[in-house]
């Protein structure tokens, strides 16, 4: 039974993030986040200088 449920709400927040990804303006924020964090894993920081 709690399987059950909890697969229910793991489904309906699953739900939930494809809805707003789906949304332009939250696909820009999702576009600049993976930017930025491939950008600090490669040591590169966004604006060309480093430290």
């Amino acid at each position: 039974m709690a399987g059950m449920i909890r697969k229910l709400l793991i489904s309906g927040v699953a739900t939930k993030v494809i809805q707003e990804a789906r949304k332009p303006q939250n696909q820009a924020k999702i576009k600049q986040a993976i930017a930025d964090f491939q950008a600090k894993r490669s040591g590169k920081r966004p604006g060309g200088t480093s430290r």
